[in-house]
């Protein structure tokens, strides 16, 4: 019997077979929906996962400023942020951070469900959020994906 058949493969960062999707945001729910994504540009969805390597997905996500969030997290639900000067702390609803930066409510979703490492903030650059419908990777053709197929 041969047992270097059995030997596992790790995916490396080169190895990685990554693709890009995209995503149209409107009428989902923040939270689902960024989950999701994250699962996307973390790799879980692929065989070959590796936890300690690069080897998800593009992430292209249109329309964020069509998104939705449910009960009355719209004037409940604050955002903090602190400028780094004395008395510098920031705060701001979910509905007032939508008119002001909509791509900045599923960019912080995203981030906070990516890991708190320096691979988090590798991750964190294969996501790509527009307001509109008009994005700027047409050349790397994207495929459109639905999120209801994935679990």
């Amino acid at each position: 019997m041969n047992t270097l058949s059995y030997k596992t493969v790790s995916a490396t960062k080169e190895t990685a077979d990554k693709k890009w999707h995209l995503v149209d945001a409107e009428g989902q729910t923040l939270g689902r929906m960024a989950s999701k994504v994250a699962k996307i540009i973390r790799g879980k969805h692929k065989t070959n996962f590796t936890p300690h390597a690069d080897c998800g997905d593009y992430v292209v996500v249109i329309n964020a400023d069509k998104i939705n969030l449910s009960g009355n997290k719209w004037d409940e639900k604050v955002y903090t942020r602190h400028t780094g000067y004395p008395g510098g702390q920031r705060t701001a609803t979910a509905s007032e951070l939508l008119a002001k930066r909509p791509e900045r409510l599923v960019e912080m979703a995203v981030k906070g469900m990516l890991p708190k490492n320096r691979l988090g903030n590798q991750l964190y650059k294969n996501l790509y959020v527009y307001a509109g419908a008009e994005h700027n990777q047409e050349a790397q053709k994207p495929a459109l994906l639905d999120l209801d197929t994935i679990k």
